[in-house]
This record gives structure tokens, sequence and C-alpha cells, in this order.
């Protein structure tokens, strides 16, 4: 599985972007999909992710960024998707989508290259 992320960019304070995560590959829909970030300086956060349990797709989310973030995915065209609202300077960030096949795994297999996401205030 290869992972292409793109969407990110230059926002202001409060503002809105969508990062997109194109994968390649079969079975992207038996993936659970994640996306995650990095800022300068810092470790590697979860964001959220989201995975087909029992004939559903379920998401969750990191405490602080619930209700601001929303992970989605399109099984059609193979990609998943992060909307990111009320953006915070804090949120200033490198954003990359993983996929793992297993949902219980702590370890995500695949990672893509990451996208530039700077919000200024």
């Amino acid at each position: 599985v290869q992972l292409q992320a793109s969407g990110g960019g230059l926002a202001q304070a409060g503002g809105s972007l969508r990062l997109s995560c194109a994968a390649s590959g079969r079975s992207f829909s038996a993936y659970t999909m994640g996306w995650f970030r990095q800022a300068p300086g810092k470790e590697r956060d979860f964001i959220a992710a989201i995975r087909w349990n029992a004939g559903a797709y379920y998401a969750n989310y990191a405490d602080s960024l619930k209700g601001r973030f929303t992970i989605s995915r399109d099984n059609a065209k193979n990609t998943v998707y992060l909307q990111m609202n009320s953006l915070k300077s804090e949120d200033t960030a490198v954003y990359y989508c993983a996929a793992k096949y297993a949902a219980t795994s702590s370890t995500y297999d695949y990672w893509g290259q990451g996208t530039l996401v700077t919000v200024s205030s």
C-alpha cells in the first residue's frame, strides 16, 4: 500500500482545511486508516482513525481534537480525509496518514510522506 497525502498549506486561525490521503493497492476498505501529526520539535501524535468493525466504520479521535477534526473515507476513491475546522496556531505541523490491516494492532504498517499545515494567527 502506498499513501499520498495532500491538502496542506497555509491557513488562518479560525479557518478550515481538508486533507486527503490517496491509497494505492488492493483491499483499501479493509484497512484501518489513521491521521497523525508532528509539530516542530515534538513527537508524532495520534489524531484520528477510522476502522471497519461488525458491519460499519467507526472513528475515534484524540480527546483534545474531538469536535474540531473529522475523519472520513471514500472507499470508491481509495481515499481518507481529515476535515480540520477552527484551526489554531498550535495545529501547525506535518500531517501524516497511515494504514494498518489489523485493527487491533498498535502499529501502523504503511505511512504517507506527510503534508505541512501552517496556521497563522
